[in-house]
Formats: C-alpha cells, sequence, structure tokens
C-alpha cells in the first residue's frame, strides 16, 4: 500500500474545491481511504470504497469507525470487492468523482480502470476523473485512453505523477 502524500492529496482537493457537495464519488483502490475520507469530508454526497485486500479492507472498516465518530454529511460505503468486477455492475454517468490510484506494480489495472471510468463517470456536476500513476506514466498515453476527456491539472511529487481529468463539452 503507497497511500497518497500530503502534498499530493491538498493540490488534488485544492484543484476540486473545498466544497464537494452534490457529488458521487468512487474510489477503486481504496488503500488507506484517504482520498474517500477526504471527500466525504468535503460534503461529498456518498463515497464508495473499493478494497480488494482483506485486511485492508478490514483496516478501512475500523477507520470509517473512527471517522464516524465526528459528523460527516454524505453516505460512505466500504466494499470488498476486486475494483474491476465492481465496475463492470455499475451504470453508465453513475458517479461524478473517480479517484484511481492502482498499485504501481499491477500497471495493467490502470488502462482496464480507465477504461471503466470514462463510461461511468458523469462530471457535468464537477468532479472527473483523478489518476495517480508512477512517474514513468506518460501523459501521452493517458490521454490516448481517455478520448473525450482533457488534463486539466497534472503534478509531479515525489515517485508519483498525478492528473486531473474532465470530459470535453463540444
Amino acid at each position: 500500500m503507497r497511500p497518497s502524500t500530503d502534498r499530493v492529496r491538498e493540490t488534488l482537493f485544492n484543484w476540486l474545491g473545498q466544497n464537494l457537495e452534490g457529488l458521487k464519488c468512487i474510489d477503486l483502490f481504496a488503500g488507506s481511504g484517504a482520498l474517500g475520507f477526504e471527500a466525504a469530508s468535503r460534503q461529498a454526497d456518498s463515497v464508495i470504497l473499493i478494497e480488494r485486500d482483506k485486511k485492508v479492507y478490514l483496516n478501512l472498516i475500523r477507520s470509517l469507525k473512527l471517522l464516524q465518530s465526528t459528523s460527516v454529511p454524505g453516505l460512505i460505503e466500504i466494499i470488498h470487492d476486486d475494483a474491476m468486477e465492481y465496475l463492470k455492475t455499475q451504470a453508465t454517468a453513475s458517479f461524478n468523482l473517480v479517484f484511481i490510484d492502482p498499485p504501481f506494480q499491477e500497471s495493467s489495472l490502470l488502462e482496464l480502470a480507465l477504461t471503466q471510468a470514462t463510461r461511468i463517470c458523469n462530471d457535468e456536476e464537477g468532479g472527473g476523473i483523478y489518476i495517480e500513476c508512477p512517474l514513468n506514466q506518460s501523459l501521452r498515453a493517458l490521454e490516448g485512453l481517455l478520448p473525450n476527456w482533457f488534463c486539466e491539472k497534472s503534478l509531479e511529487a515525489g515517485q508519483v505523477k498525478a492528473f486531473l481529468f474532465r470530459s470535453r463539452r463540444d
């Protein structure tokens, strides 16, 4: 597990804004849950965190119980499943903000996740597709996997590249 660094997470939420009210979010490779929990703390209507590793999933459940000791307005759901299998069951345009931060050693997951993300993400109300990937990942390759989307923001920090893609509205 490689949690998003504080700097990267802070930058992402500066890009997105302080209030995510009205957004439905999904964190496909939740890990520590930092991205999903942060979205929930910023008033997202709902956040789904998907984690396939049983031990990490149980840690997310514990973190959620601690988080629920304070008031969080939106619905947070943690699901123990494979992100790719879960995505296949989701309706088109069912989320506004998709977080994609797959394990770097499983590079094929990024491509698979992006294919599904373009189908399930409707960012007309805000949001988009957020990607964290290794430094060797090229923006051009990502753009090729995301037709009808453009990279609005990007960042390099440490061993990570981060991108926020928005849909093209013609």
